[in-house]
């Protein structure tokens, strides 16, 4: 049977179903209709499956070559959306690229969205599907979570009557399309040759290399590189305090180790958003069995979870040095995104900022280009504030004049969690200015 799914890929006659369509679903959905298959993506948001359908994305912010590539591949009747799962009874390929969230009390995933795709999915799971994960999950989770439930809802047994695959996404915000074309792709099957016709589905639209593997090593490489990244921002944040512990900057700090070979000393910030660093630590830690007890893992998720109380501190501190406290200053957060230049709020540091600085009595107005309801006049709201913090490093706030920015202020106070502007440049203008890992 997979030597006959094989031969449909390569011909391009294998239907593709894509159940959710965000940042993972919809250009991955784009780029096999772009490929020439026939691709159903079910989503249930209905409102946004009419826009879908209308060809205009729903994903803000700067994707290049999505909003195009969407309007071609809908306008050429290569790909629908739709809410209905029976479609997936046409299917002979399903990916299944639905949100895994880690619960912020326990710290366990949680996995009703996927158990609920995996349910519907399944009631309607033909015999020789080839069925992917693209969602990122803990380790061992296709063995006890979506191996169960497919066959249990199904009554087909894998590696007998359907196939079963983990290739995790590898997609950021801001390079959607480049990422998945030019990403290397792990990929782990219920059988080896499970893998190998999952990788060549994936040649159709991957130019770089596709490992394939078994589910658990592809469980661990996802969870692991997104952890990786992680620890090392929680490195770099923790350089940066002592650099302001020292009074020197980071910055110059980072850029000379950096030169050293098989140095990468990552950016700090304010703090690590998104969908996938902040959770996927644990997702890997729950993975493990028996009496092993992570040490550094949890540690740097309490560092980076930390900086935004740091840029909280950093408010009272340049306040106080204007001679203003922070009850019932008037503060100007630019941009609620996690990430420059993208909607993308999930996670955002910006989220617990706003939080801690109205429990100490402050008035925050918040703008953001890419997000609705604060993508209003920039201008006008921060007319007559007395501190602008900056919390993502979106080019429009790149391009600010700071003679003009102070002249607009009650209060010269700047606040710059991304290093926007540097702390020369800040006080050339005449700012009181607090950064991270330059103060």
């Amino acid at each position: 049977m997979e030597s006959e799914l094989v031969k449909a890929i390569h011909n391009r006659t294998a239907r593709i179903v894509v159940i959710g369509l965000g940042y993972v679903g919809l250009p991955v959905a784009c780029m096999f209709a772009k490929a020439g298959f026939q691709v159903v993506g079910i989503r249930r948001n209905s409102e946004k499956i009419a826009q879908i359908n209308r060809g205009i994305c729903p994903i803000e912010g700067k994707e290049p070559g999505l909003p195009e590539l969407l309007a071609e591949v809908i306008r050429e009747g290569r790909l629908k959306a739709t809410t209905d799962y029976t479609e997936c009874r046409q299917a002979q390929i399903a990916l299944v690229a639905v949100e895994t969230p880690v619960d912020k009390a326990t710290r366990k995933p949680g996995y009703e969205a996927l158990q609920a795709a995996l349910q519907e999915l399944g009631q309607n799971l033909q015999p020789g599907t080839l069925v992917i994960i693209e969602s990122t999950i803990a380790p061992r989770t296709m063995e006890t979570v979506v191996k169960p439930v497919l066959e249990q809802a199904s009554g087909l047994k894998v590696n007998e009557d359907f196939y079963l695959a983990n290739c995790p996404e590898r997609v950021m915000p801001g390079k959607l399309l480049a990422n998945i074309e030019h990403c290397s792709r792990v990929v782990g099957g219920m059988s080896p040759e499970t893998a190998q016709a999952a990788v060549e589905l994936y040649r159709c639209i991957v130019k770089a290399d596709l490992d394939p593997t078994d589910c658990l090593t592809a469980e661990l490489v996802k969870t692991v590189e997104n952890t990786y990244r992680d620890v090392q921002i929680a490195f770099a944040n923790e350089v940066a305090l002592l650099c302001e512990n020292v009074g020197a900057d980071v910055w110059a700090v980072r850029q000379l180790v950096n030169k050293s070979p098989q140095r990468d000393m990552h950016l700090p910030g304010p703090g690590v958003g998104g969908h996938c660093i902040p959770k996927d630590p644990w997702l890997l830690v729950h993975g493990a069995q028996g009496n092993f007890e992570a040490k550094l893992i949890p540690t740097a998720r309490a560092i980076n979870d930390s900086m935004p109380l740091h840029i909280v501190e950093l408010v009272e501190e340049a306040l106080r040095q204007a001679g203003k406290e922070i009850q019932e200053a008037r503060i100007a957060v630019l941009g609620y995104a996690y990430k420059e230049n993208t909607d993308d709020t999930r996670n955002s540091p910006a989220i617990p900022l706003i939080r801690h600085l109205e429990e100490l009595g402050a008035e925050v107005t918040v703008h953001d280009p890419y997000v609705r309801g604060y993508d209003g006049d920039p201008k006008k709201m921060l007319t007559g504030r007395d501190c602008v913090v900056v919390m993502a490093a979106h080019d429009q706030y790149r391009e600010l004049d700071l003679e003009n920015l102070k002249a607009q202020l009650r209060l010269p106070v700047l606040v710059d969690g991304r290093n926007v502007f540097g702390m020369k440049q800040a006080h050339e203008a005449g700012f009181i200015y607090k950064g991270v890992g330059n103060v």
